[in-house]
This record gives C-alpha cells, structure tokens and sequence, in this order.
C-alpha cells in the first residue's frame, strides 16, 4: 500500500485486507516508511508492514464502529522504518502475524535487516523480515462500557438474575 494513500485513513476506521488471518478492523493511527500502526478491538495496537496489504476498506457510510474505548493520548510506540520500529521494542512479548501457521509469539531479542529473533519457550526462532506482516506487542485499551458503566460481559451475566424467590406455586 502507499504511504500517500494510507495517510489519507489516518483517525478513520477501516479494514485491512478483505479476510483470512491478517484480515483486521481498526482506527489507523500514524502511517511511516514501510509501515502503519492500526489499533484493533482485540488485538490492540498492530503495526502492518505496507508491502504486505493487499487491500484497505473505508466504510462509505461511517459505520465501522469499534468497541473500544479510545484515549485522547494513547501512547504507543513509533520509528522511522519497521527495522528500528523492531529494535524499540526488543525484550516485549510480542506477537508476529495475526493468525495460520505463521503466526508465532515470543519475546524479540534481536533484530536485524534479515531476521527477527524470538525466544519461544526453550528456543531460539529467526523469522524472516520478509515474511513479517505485522506484529504487535502487549499494548491493549479498555473495551466501551454502556451507559450503566457495565462491560458486555457484565451485562450478558446479569440477564438470568430476577427470578428470585418466588418459590414453588400450587395450583
């Protein structure tokens, strides 16, 4: 994708790629050299290298709608190119490409043109930066709560209370 382009979506919702398991909604937050920093419902923030993205949608009517909540200063990590953006976050626990067999987590020790080095429980792993897509480190935003102040999930365990203590009638 081209830099020009991507920075057309910066603070717009849109979605990366059409399917499979790179495929992922998010605001776009900042556009570099070879790569755009995108901040997911589920995976937080997620930086894309550009020369992987095969497509970006934009929703024509604004309504890709997150379930997140956004802070006005949402501190994340930025660099030049995806090399030094690799090397500001050496010793993370982090996650390289989203999903398929592919996908692996670790912590990045190293980090170079060529490979990126992870320590995967007892081992060493070196994955080709050219087989990098994305990667994301253990940054995550709080997911929107309803009016209540309740989360989803709170909302989704409260539902079967309310029968109490009517007891057995007789007829």
């Amino acid at each position: 994708m081209d830099r020009e382009l991507m920075n057309l979506f910066v603070g717009k919702t849109i979605r990366v790629d059409r399917g499979g398991p790179e495929s992922r909604k998010g605001k776009l937050l900042a556009v570099f050299e070879d790569y755009f920093v995108l901040l997911t419902e589920n995976d937080g923030v997620v930086y894309y290298k550009t020369n992987h993205v095969r497509s970006v949608t934009e929703s024509s009517k604004d309504d890709m709608k997150l379930g997140i909540h956004i802070p006005e200063k949402l501190d994340f990590k930025t660099a030049e190119n995806f090399h030094k953006l690799l090397e500001s976050i050496r010793f993370q626990w982090v996650k390289i490409n989203r999903g398929g067999s592919e996908s692996l987590e670790g912590v990045l020790s190293d980090a170079n043109k060529h490979f990126a080095s992870l320590i995967v429980k007892e081992e060493v792993v070196r994955f080709s930066m050219k087989h990098i897509r994305n990667i994301s480190y253990g940054l995550m935003v709080e997911r929107k709560k309803d009016d209540s102040g309740k989360s989803d999930s709170d909302n989704d365990k409260n539902q079967n209370d309310g029968n109490g203590d009517q007891g057995d009638k007789e007829e």
